[in-house]
């Protein structure tokens, strides 16, 4: 390692960076060390799938007491106590940092608490004002929510602000289609705050399945969220506490809070990399090979700030084919194909592989779908619906798509995402003796299609 204070310097410790650096750092004669200027754990852990996902936890309750009484129990359905829970949300958050910065420290790796900015293609630059060189450098800075550029967009708040919220607010309008924008619109209906949400498109969860989507949006209008699509955001005045908001629409309300669920950017910017060559797309994102290599040589990427498949899951898998590429002499590129993921909206949605409209494009397909009420609440009287659906190749008949939208969807298709990855056809799910009963046992025992295409 001559001339270099390490063979790994990682800028980031998120769960692609840290999984990055500790796993090279078991590798014999490899010294890494690490940099991050906020907190270890990233979005994924401080400020998003975790918190995010113990808040859906807590928003589903309302929902499980009134459904005991069906089921014979007497319970009391009090209000929710954000204080308490807040407490509790940030003990954990601070435990599971802890945890990250066990694992990097267990592994033998340097870090830093401070702001890494890259000098040259070996040269790194902290905010204490020391200079490191390491003969490889890994970019893993993620990315952030934005707000949109209208007057006084300052009055609303973005993703990362819910978790520090001092109080609920009575009232909130959200503005978003996508998974975050919808995800957080059922989460505080749940918690009793009463909900607005804007999209400008005709439907939300753009780029997912048409039926899966359409019917979210109709179990989100059930649960009493005031979803209103081919609508915007045109105007907004007042103060904090009491927004006035003019929509696209010409409708005028005012909401205690206005959350921007519009879109997130990769933090690549004064990280020194355009005055390198490294190449950056429109929006900022880093550009690099299958391997998440840069135009230079030195320097690699990984994760949201490379604007790919933002998901945490990927971010490490891109670490581990990184670590075997770079440090094991194996190299393996990033596999981004038949990727499972679940939006966390009520209820939630399983997805792996392709959409009916996507499969259409790529030739005759056959689908496989059935919507019922499921039997825990249908008992309680309650109208939800799921869907389970199946996209069939109708030439060789291999699963191209599966979605499920249903209550713990996402545990679901982890399990039906193996066999869509594996190759699986129609009969070998009609092979599979059912589960009863359940609601994936739906997924087995379509037999006939319901359309073609």
């Amino acid at each position: 390692m001559s001339g270099f204070d390490f063979d790994l310097f990682v800028i980031g410790g998120g769960s692609g960076g840290v999984r990055a650096a500790r796993v090279a750092a078991q590798e014999p004669n490899v010294k890494v060390g690490l940099a991050e200027e906020d907190r270890y754990g990233g979005t994924c852990v401080i400020r998003g799938c975790v918190p995010k996902k113990l808040m859906v936890f807590a928003s589903e309750y309302s929902d499980a007491v009134e459904d005991a009484a069906a089921y014979g129990w007497d319970l009391q359905h009090g209000p929710f106590d954000w204080s308490r829970f807040k407490t509790r949300l940030h003990a954990e958050l601070d435990r599971l940092e802890g945890v990250y910065r066990n694992l990097l420290a267990g592994s033998g790796v340097t870090t830093f608490d401070a702001r890494a900015r890259l000098v040259d293609a070996h040269t790194v630059q902290l905010s204490t004002g020391q200079t490191l060189r390491a003969k490889h450098i890994l970019v893993a800075t993620g990315g952030r929510p934005v707000r949109p550029d209208i007057a006084n967009a300052d009055l609303g708040i973005v993703s990362d602000d819910i978790f520090h919220l001092a109080a609920l607010p009575k009232s909130i309008l959200i503005i978003g289609g996508g998974y975050i924008a919808c995800e957080f619109a059922c989460i505080l209906n749940g918690l009793g705050v009463k909900v607005t949400q804007y999209y400008r498109g005709d439907q939300i969860l753009r780029g997912f399945d048409n039926e899966a989507r359409a019917l979210i949006a109709k179990e989100m209008r059930a649960k009493g969220i005031d979803l209103q699509l081919g609508t915007n955001i045109d105007q907004m005045t007042g103060q904090r506490g009491a927004i006035d908001v003019v929509s696209t629409c010409g409708g005028q309300a005012q909401f205690e809070q206005v959350l921007f669920a519009t879109g997130r950017v990769p933090n690549s910017d004064d990280l020194g990399l355009g005055d390198l060559g490294v190449s950056l797309a429109k929006g900022g994102a880093i550009q690099v090979d299958e391997y998440s290599q840069t135009g230079v040589p030195s320097i690699f990427a990984i994760g949201d700030v490379t604007d790919r498949v933002n998901l945490t899951p990927v971010a490490i898998r891109e670490a581990m084919a990184f670590v075997e590429t770079v440090f094991k002499g194996n190299r393996v590129p990033v596999d981004h194909d038949l990727i499972p993921s679940a939006v966390f909206t009520q209820p939630e949605m399983g997805t792996v592989g392709l959409s009916e409209e996507a499969a259409r494009e790529k030739g005759p397909i056959e689908v496989y779908a059935t919507t019922f009420k499921p039997m825990q609440t249908a008992f309680a009287g309650r109208t939800d619906q799921v869907l389970m659906k199946l996209v069939v190749c109708a030439n060789t008949r291999r699963v191209l798509g599966c979605h499920i939208v249903a209550p713990n969807a996402g545990e679901m298709i982890q399990l039906a995402g193996i066999a869509v990855k594996m190759g699986a056809t129609k009969e070998d799910f009609d092979r599979t003796v059912a589960v009863h009963p359940t609601m994936s046992e739906e997924i087995v025992t379509m037999k006939t299609p319901v359309r073609s295409a």
